[in-house]
C-alpha cells in the first residue's frame, strides 16, 4: 500500500465511501500526493489519513476515482485479482449458462459487477466488450485475454466456448474520460455481418459489429417475454390483440408478441436498415417476413398520424432510446415522455395495454410514473398500473450504487 499513491479526502467528504458508492467526485478531494497518470491505481484516505478504498485515477472525468475495493489487505491490480472479480460476476450467472433456450446475455455490468466502466454482453459464442473508462482501458488487453482464455473452460456450459471477443467501445460516455472511440477485433475470429442469437427460445439476428448498444438491447430480454405472456393471456380470452411496437429497432418485442399470438402489429422506427433487418428476424422464427407493417419514420410524427386517423391497438409497446443524459435534460425529456405517452393512451381501447419504458438514468421512476400521470390526465383516460418491469437480472444494480 505504502508504493501506491495516495488521494487525500477533505474533511467530512468520506460519508459515501463509508456507504461503498463506487464514485468519488473531484469536489471532494483535498490532494493528491503526487502527478498521476491516466487510469493509475490509488489509495484513497480520508482526512484523518484513515486508509478507504482503492480506486482507479481519472483525471479529465468529474468522477475523478472509480473505487473498486474497500479491503486495505487486497492487492486490486493484478491478474489474480481481476480474474477473481470476472469470475464472480460470471457465477453469478450461471443459470443462464445453462439454459439452452438463452444464448445471449449481459455477463459484466461494471460498477454493479464490482468492475466499474467494463460491459461484456455474450452473443451465442461471441463476447462484446465495452471499455468506458481510462482505468479500464489501461487494463484492457489483460481483461480480454481473461475473457478468452481463462474464465469460461467447458464445465460452464457445453455448448459455449467464445470464438471472437470484439470491442464496442464507442460510447459518448469515454469523452468524459478523455478516450477516443474504439471498435475492432479484440480476440479470436472476426465476426460475422450478423450472429444469430438464441432468446427464450426465439432467433434474432445481431449486428455486433454496428448495431445498437452492443448490438442488441438485451436489458430486455424479461420484459419482451412478459409482452409475449401478456398477448397468450389476451389471446386466450378474445380475438388475437392488434399491437404497436414504436422504437422498434429489429423488432423484438413484436417478434415475442407474434410468437404469443397477436394479430395485425405495426413496427415504427426511424432506421429503415433496423426495420429491414427486423424482417430477417420474421422470417428466422417461421413468422412470415410480411408478418407487420413496418414505417421507417419519426416516431412522434407517426404517433399523431395515428391518432389523427383514429387507428387503435389493443397492445402498445413505447420503447425510446435516452431522452435525458444528464440532469439538465430533464425539462425536456419529460416533455419528450409526456407526448408520446399521451398519443400513445389516445390509440388505446378501453382495456388495452401499455408498455412504456425510459431508460434515462435522469429519469427517476418516480417522475416517469408523474409524467405518465399527467399523460393520462390530458388524454382523459383511466389507467392501471397492472405490473413494473425493470432490466433483466443480468444487469443487476448494486445496492450501494
Amino acid at each position: 500500500m505504502k508504493e501506491t499513491p495516495r488521494i487525500i479526502l477533505k474533511p467530512g467528504r468520506e460519508v459515501s465511501l463509508l456507504r461503498h458508492h463506487p464514485w468519488l467526485f473531484s469536489g471532494g478531494i483535498a490532494r493528491a500526493e503526487r502527478d498521476l497518470e491516466p487510469g493509475a491505481l490509488v489509495a484513497v484516505y480520508d482526512a484523518s489519513n484513515t486508509f478507504l478504498a482503492w480506486g482507479h485515477y481519472s483525471p479529465e472525468s468529474q468522477i475523478r476515482v472509480r473505487l473498486i475495493s474497500w479491503d486495505d489487505e487486497e492487492t486490486p491490480d493484478t491478474s489474480a485479482f481481476w480474474e477473481a472479480r470476472l469470475r464472480r460476476a460470471l457465477e453469478a450467472r450461471a443459470l443462464l449458462f445453462h439454459d439452452r433456450s438463452t444464448n445471449a446475455f449481459r455477463l459484466i455490468n461494471a460498477e454493479s459487477d464490482g468492475i466499474p466502466g467494463l460491459i461484456v454482453d455474450r452473443y451465442a459464442d461471441a463476447l462484446v466488450l465495452q471499455s468506458l473508462t481510462v482505468g479500464i482501458e489501461a487494463r484492457k488487453e489483460l481483461l480480454a485475454e481473461l475473457l478468452m482464455t481463462r474464465l469460461l473452460p467447458p464445465d460452464w456450459s457445453s455448448s459455449f466456448k467464445p470464438r471472437t471477443l470484439y470491442e464496442r467501445s464507442d460510447a459518448d460516455v469515454r469523452g468524459k474520460e478523455g478516450l477516443k472511440s474504439r471498435v475492432g477485433l479484440l480476440g479470436g475470429k472476426e465476426p460475422d455481418d450478423t450472429i444469430e442469437i438464441l432468446e427464450n427460445g426465439l432467433r434474432f439476428l445481431v449486428d455486433v459489429r454496428g448495431g445498437q448498444k452492443s448490438g442488441f438491447y438485451l436489458d430486455q430480454r424479461e420484459n419482451r417475454q412478459h409482452l409475449r405472456e401478456a398477448v397468450q393471456g389476451a389471446a386466450k380470452v378474445g380475438k388475437a390483440p392488434t399491437l404497436l411496437n414504436v422504437f422498434a429497432y429489429t423488432g423484438g418485442f413484436a417478434i415475442y408478441g407474434l410468437a404469443g399470438g397477436a394479430g395485425a402489429t405495426v413496427n415504427v422506427d426511424a432506421s429503415a436498415e433496423a426495420l429491414s433487418l427486423g424482417r430477417r428476424n420474421l422470417s428466422l422464427n417461421a413468422l412470415g417476413e410480411n408478418a407487420t407493417e413496418d414505417i421507417a419514420d419519426d416516431a412522434f410524427k407517426v404517433l399523431r398520424q395515428m391518432r389523427q386517423e383514429r387507428r387503435l391497438f389493443d397492445c402498445i409497446v413505447l420503447d425510446p432510446p435516452k431522452f435525458a443524459f444528464t440532469e439538465k435534460d430533464v425539462q425536456r425529456a419529460s416533455k419528450g415522455y409526456k407526448d408520446i405517452n399521451l398519443q400513445a393512451l389516445h390509440l388505446l381501447p378501453v382495456g388495452g395495454l401499455l408498455f412504456t419504458f425510459s431508460c434515462s438514468g435522469a429519469i427517476t421512476a418516480d417522475l416517469f410514473q408523474k409524467i405518465v400521470f399527467g399523460a393520462a390526465l390530458d388524454a382523459g383516460r383511466e389507467v392501471q398500473i397492472i405490473g413494473w418491469m425493470t432490466q433483466s437480472g443480468d444487469h443487476p444494480v448494486a445496492l450501494t450504487f
